[in-house]
């Protein structure tokens, strides 16, 4: 693209003509030559209009690898915990062994491909919004029509602000459906002002979502910090004293002890989130753990019979599978817990 001489500005761009020339390029896969036809331009001008569209992000492009999976771990995590899916990524085989495996964006490439095999015209899908589904999200190109809801408040400088729920819109565009957010922080000081509001227009909106929700994608946390939203939202006494009574892992609000069984808090009542039963009733739920030490969260999260799918790594599914108390075949499986697909 040339430069308005003088000025040394680029000429504006026909925002619209890029935007159409690019989908029938990218998504499309028509040639050059047959978009310049049918538009009725030059092919010279649709190679500049692609190049402007680039450089002023109406394209993006995303260089990804695709996760290499282990599908003899992945087999024995569905078989051991009764589940429909369970993905693990081998991260040996990912990276040199001389670097630091990078966990996040493996698990969101994985997680992201799930979602794009699993997701159906009009599902209902449930997310929390963290750096987990900020990742996966973002490795998502399209879904088919549907509809996503936010699970839960979230936790950090500005939970009024866009990029706290951007996750949800991100998701909801890629499926060309409607966003439902919750613009507000998970935690709130009591409870009055938790139902105060729980009572706003937008946010009963988002509430009155939850029992629709048919899939979900839910990370799962350690009780520690930065790996649990609730743990970073609660005060060095809450979380001394909930560690005391068990607390080893969070899902979506609901803190779990190594059994799996919930250990009751007084933060309960004064968050803004899907509830334990909602979520148990969503008829898929997919959980997202991985890295140093998930494999304590994930255990629990897998014996309290919430979700009926994963996504880990190798070493978190090893050490899981090799815990204490695990069965040694798929047969029987706990009480509480999903049944296999059929």
């Amino acid at each position: 693209m040339t430069q308005d001489q003088g000025t040394g500005t680029a000429p504006p761009v026909d925002v619209l003509l890029a935007a159409t020339v690019a989908r029938r390029f990218y998504l499309a896969q028509q040639s050059k030559v047959e978009i310049a036809r049918d538009l009725g331009i030059s092919r010279f001008k649709v190679a500049r209009l692609l190049d402007a569209a680039v450089a002023n992000r109406i394209v993006r492009i995303d260089i990804s690898v695709p996760a290499q999976i282990d599908t003899g771990l992945s087999r024995r995590m569905r078989e051991r915990f009764a589940l429909r899916h369970a993905v693990v990524v081998d991260l040996a085989r990912e990276c040199p062994p001389a670097e630091a495996a990078p966990v996040l964006p493996w698990l969101a490439e994985a997680g992201a491909r799930l979602v794009t095999e699993l997701a159906r015209e009009g599902d209902v899908i449930g997310l929390v919004c963290d750096p987990v589904t900020d990742a996966l999200t973002t490795a998502v190109d399209r879904l088919p029509p549907c509809e996503v809801v936010q699970l839960s408040g979230t936790v950090g400088p500005d939970p009024f602000g866009e990029e706290a729920v951007a996750p949800v819109r991100r998701l909801a565009a890629a499926a060309d459906g409607r966003a439902f957010t919750l613009h507000t922080p998970l935690v709130l000081p009591n409870p009055l002002t938790a139902s105060i509001l729980a009572r706003q227009p937008s946010i009963a909106d988002t509430l009155r979502q939850f029992g629709r929700v048919t899939r979900a994608v839910v990370p799962v946390g350690g009780w520690e910090a930065g790996g649990s939203a609730l743990y970073d939202a609660s005060t060095p006494d809450e979380r001394t004293e909930y560690h005391a009574c068990g607390a080893r892992a969070e899902v979506c609000g609901l803190v779990l002890d190594e059994d799996g069984r919930t250990v009751p808090t007084d933060m309960d009542n004064r968050m803004i989130c899907v509830d334990a039963g909602t979520l148990r009733a969503v008829p898929e739920v997919i959980g997202v753990a991985g890295g140093a030490g998930a494999h304590t969260a994930l255990r629990a999260a897998l014996r309290s019979g919430c979700l009926s799918g994963i996504v880990t790594d190798a070493e978190t599914a090893v050490r899981v599978l090799r815990s204490p108390g695990t069965r040694p075949d798929g047969t029987a499986p706990r009480p509480g817990s999903r049944p296999p697909a059929r």
